[in-house]
């Protein structure tokens, strides 16, 4: 995987310069794998899926709040000489591509949120098992019985903890102070770009009431529920995303070289 400003970055289709570049953010404590192949690897687009700092490859520490990522993320788009692109977040990922578009929309040609929601709280009990490694399992444990549905599969849960359990905990823990923190509901409504709102029917970290809100808020916007599927929609319904992105990414107006 290649690297700018000390962070991995996973990339498809890099020079097919006729396509909007699209980037990928993942999730607290995630990685670039929480998009699986169908996602970071849709067929004729031009995507960047990164590891934010702390995560995965990259380096640093990670951050403790939301702004704190935008910058970084700012440092990233600077760092692979793209001035602008449309960004697809989950969870905090989708904070971040939230709060990117409001700070510097004119570097946002359109915004993905799944899982995702204009404010973000997260329950003191994993706040407080989160950063000691004592009670780190039992953070991870709590945290995945919001995040999948009565139908996924067990063996992509387990994947999932997996994953997490290679986050070292500090970094976990400012994650969800991040999330903690964050709160654009007087925001929102300020947001001008295309936007597509996704996220799964069981989903209980943040219910479908978080999307329809962002819905309703976000002039012009799209909104997808995806039956049958839990916070990680994208993990559990790969397709079902996959066809929902790639759609919207082929409504975006895009002038190649811009």
């Amino acid at each position: 995987m290649p690297s700018a400003t000390g962070l991995y970055y996973f990339a498809h289709g890099e020079d097919n310069f006729y396509r909007p570049p699209v980037v990928f953010i993942h999730g607290a404590g995630g990685s670039h794998l929480v998009w699986p192949p169908q996602v970071r690897r849709l067929t004729g687009e031009r995507i960047f899926a990164l590891d934010l700092p702390g995560h995965g490859k990259s380096e640093g520490i990670g951050c403790q709040t939301i702004s704190d990522y935008v910058t970084s993320l700012i440092y990233f788009l600077d760092g692979i000489k793209l001035p602008g692109a449309v960004f697809v977040g989950h969870s905090m990922g989708s904070a971040i591509a939230l709060s990117l578009a409001l700070r510097h929309p004119d570097r946002v040609l359109g915004l993905g949120l799944i899982g995702g929601g204009a404010r973000l709280r997260v329950a003191p009990a994993i706040l407080e098992t989160a950063l000691n490694p004592a009670t780190f399992e039992l953070a991870i444990q709590a945290v995945h019985e919001g995040s999948f549905s009565a139908y996924a599969d067990p063996r992509l849960v387990e994947l999932s903890k997996k994953q997490m359990r290679e986050v070292r905990p500090s970094v976990l823990h400012g994650d969800f102070m991040a999330c903690d923190a964050f709160d654009q509901l007087e925001n929102v409504c300020q947001i001008g770009t295309p936007t597509l709102i996704l996220c799964g029917s069981e989903d209980r970290m943040t219910p479908p009431r978080f999307s329809e809100f962002l819905a309703q808020k976000i002039p012009g916007s799209q909104l997808v529920i995806v039956p049958d599927a839990g916070h990680m929609v994208q993990l559990e319904k790969p397709d079902e995303v996959a066809g929902a992105l790639a759609a919207f990414l082929k409504s975006i107006p895009y002038q190649p070289g811009g």
